[in-house]
């Protein structure tokens, strides 16, 4: 990794300039510099360090330029900048690099990572909506980013085949098969008029929780199709009814009560570890006075069998409805990943999270609204009032679905524009990325029609990058922050990004430089590499997107 290795020989000339520790250099790191700054790589760390070092910024800034190589050419400036300029065999090995070693992106803190990525998880009262395909973006695109980095990802779809849900669907189903309409609070979408058409003829016979079976089935043969359609291959489905026929939120409970983690009031069992966040202001009932468990103590139940499972993280990914069922979930993991209290007693408040935080994190996705035109499309999943996912795949396809899906960080609500969606042209984002792609491989179809050996040899040492061919380069280096960037704030959105700005910065090497040039074969032949360099990027990125990368537009 040529940008980490960087830094370690950076941390290493300020460890013997300032006698600090690697602890205490940890956030020295590099970062692309400002547009207008003619340097390949920007370190900012001397204004952070000028409490600690008792300096101004800039003759810190100072003092670690001198004490580097000389081969980085770097220099200081206000506030208290040091800018690098990489030599040109750098780059050179860095896209050598990039372009022959499968395992370039890995980090070493992930090798030992086994990561349970659990996302979707629909309940299956229904067909997969489009909050269902941003979900599974965001997860499935997390699990490859994580896989790239070296962690070892297993992707999971919890069903919740059990509960209230579950009934008004049977009850629902059993009245469209009766031809009446469903209950009020039940399920009202054309879909289930579909399922009634198809249930076989002794279906007259069934009472709702047969319905409610025959439906799950059903919905699950279509959730399948859906995220198999949709580049989504999940390595298990499990269900609710797994958890109970191994009797596992009995055993979550016996569990809790042995680490003093659950207590009775009120005919009920209460989570204590949680009784006391402020930022929890809901019941945390783990069973009903009437016997009854609550979902979250089969929720509990279920991270447990995740931990006995030997994940060494777990991810969730949940809808926005769920923003508030966090902090007490994230207590829950931390009481299951903690050390066991003493039983007989009500237990202190523990904080949020409770040493869970590198085991447990929970990403809440916003909601996707569908625009048209101008109009927004009003959508309500219960009155059957929605837009299924696959119905959008196939009228934009999967690309633009998960690159437009993944365009945005899980906090913020994204407008999917579907008529942009469908332009093929540079407006639309995907289509842009996907061109540059086709573009290559056309320059590299049209070396092979001319004679051109596109892996021909050139001399190292005399290659000399103008601002273009560096600017492509550097950008090809900086897909490793990129990553690291994604993983930091569990978000594939820093790709998208990455690739419209890569692909503008080829557009520009394009338009002012010749690629295939029987003139100067040696420059040719260093183009070539470095256009084989920016294609297997952008495809392996689109890959990380779940985005196909074509040869031909």
């Amino acid at each position: 990794m040529r940008l980490r290795a960087l830094e370690d020989s950076l941390r290493e000339s300020a460890g013997r300039a300032f006698g600090l520790t690697r602890e205490e250099l940890s956030s020295l790191a590099v970062a692309p510099p400002p547009g207008h700054i003619d340097a390949d790589a920007s370190v900012s760390w001397p204004i952070s360090a000028a409490k600690t070092l008792r300096k101004p910024p800039l003759k810190i800034a100072e003092e670690l330029r001198d004490a580097l190589p000389p081969e980085l050419a770097a220099g200081a400036v206000p506030p208290g900048f040091v800018n690098l300029k990489l030599a040109d065999g750098f780059l050179l090995d860095s896209l050598r690099d990039i372009t022959e070693n499968p395992s370039y992106f890995h980090r070493p803190e992930y090798a030992a990572e086994h990561i349970n990525l659990e996302f979707v998880s629909a309940n299956p009262t229904g067909p997969l909506h489009l909050a269902s395909g941003r979900g599974a973006t965001l997860g499935d695109s997390l699990a490859r980013i994580f896989r790239a980095l070296g962690a070892k990802v297993s992707e999971e779809f919890y069903v919740n085949d059990k509960g209230r849900q579950v009934e008004m669907l049977g009850l629902s189903l059993k009245a469209r098969f009766e031809g009446k309409d469903p209950p009020e609070d039940g399920y009202h979408g054309d879909y289930l008029k579909d399922l009634a058409a198809g249930a076989p003829a002794d279906a007259a016979s069934w009472d709702a929780p047969k319905f409610s079976e025959y439906a799950i089935t059903e919905m699950l043969k279509l959730h399948r199709a859906d995220m198999a359609a949709f580049r989504v291959e999940f390595d298990r489905w499990f269900l609710e009814s797994e958890l109970h026929a191994a009797d596992a939120p009995a055993k979550a409970l016996s569990g809790l009560r042995a680490r003093g983690m659950a207590y009775d009031k009120e005919g009920a069992v209460w989570f204590g570890a949680a009784s006391e966040l402020e930022s929890d202001d809901k019941d945390r009932v783990l069973v009903k006075s009437g016997g009854a468990n609550t979902y979250f103590l089969n929720d509990i139940a279920y991270h447990l069998d995740k931990l006995s499972r030997g994940f060494t993280r777990l991810i969730d990914v949940w809808g926005a409805d769920h923003h508030g069922y966090v902090p007490r979930m994230e207590a829950a993991v931390g009481a299951l990943a903690g050390p066991s209290q003493s039983s007989g007693h009500r237990p202190r408040a523990m904080p949020p999270c409770s040493g869970a935080t590198e085991k447990f994190k929970v990403v809440i996705h916003q909601q996707v609204a569908l625009k048209r035109g101008a109009e927004l499309v009003k959508m309500s999943k219960r009155a059957g009032e929605f837009i299924p996912l696959k119905e959008l795949v196939d009228e934009v396809g999967t690309d633009a679905c998960r690159f437009f899906f993944a365009s945005r960080g899980p906090n913020t609500h994204l407008t999917f524009d579907v008529d942009l969606a469908k332009k093929r042209s540079n407006e639309n984002p995907v289509f842009y990325v996907q061109y540059v792609h086709a573009r290559i491989s056309s320059i590299f179809a049209n070396a092979a029609e001319k004679g051109v050996d596109p892996a021909a040899a050139f001399d190292p040492a005399a290659v000399k990058f103008n601002p273009e061919e560096r600017a492509l380069a550097m950008k090809l280096l900086w897909l490793e922050k990129t990553l690291s960037d994604c993983a930091r704030d569990y978000s594939p959105h820093h790709l998208t990004t990455y690739l419209t700005e890569l692909a503008s910065l080829f557009h520009s090497f394009y338009d002012k430089h010749k690629v295939l040039d029987p003139q100067t074969p040696q420059v040719t032949a260093f183009r070539l590499f470095l256009l084989e360099a920016v294609r297997k990027v952008i495809a392996d990125t689109l890959g990380l997107l779940g985005v196909s990368a074509p040869e031909r537009m």
